[in-house]
């Protein structure tokens, strides 16, 4: 997988649906968000459920980790958009494995920034 992969579905997680959560989300991920807690990928996807999307994000001083050729780490600064809301500014991480056909996340963090 190519940087540039692992950042276009970095962005799909955040505009997306369940629908991509389910293809792409690994069954042990792990996310942890502020004001919900540590959040496993059963909890994840029926959180999607009634969520509104992100209409749009930017991600700023993207960093990329390769320990191994089965994971991808990212790290970055987002601002999420939606309609009517303010901004959302974040430092997030996010991890990818390859499972030998696809890769899926397995871990993301999210902590809000002024």
């Amino acid at each position: 997988m190519t940087a540039d992969d692992t950042w276009g579905l970095e962005e799909r997680f955040w505009l997306e649906g369940p629908s991509f959560y389910e293809n792409h989300l690994d069954p042990e991920c792990l996310m942890a968000f502020p004001g919900m807690g540590v959040m496993r990928a059963g909890e994840i996807l029926e959180s999607l459920r009634d969520a509104p999307r992100w209409a749009s994000v930017d991600m700023a001083d993207r960093t990329v980790g390769r320990p191994c050729d089965t994971l991808v780490v990212l790290g970055y600064r987002a601002m999420g958009y939606r309609e009517g809301a303010n901004p959302y500014r974040a430092l997030c991480t996010s991890t990818y494995r390859s499972d030998g056909v696809g890769w899926k996340l397995v871990q993301h963090q999210q902590t809000p920034s002024g």
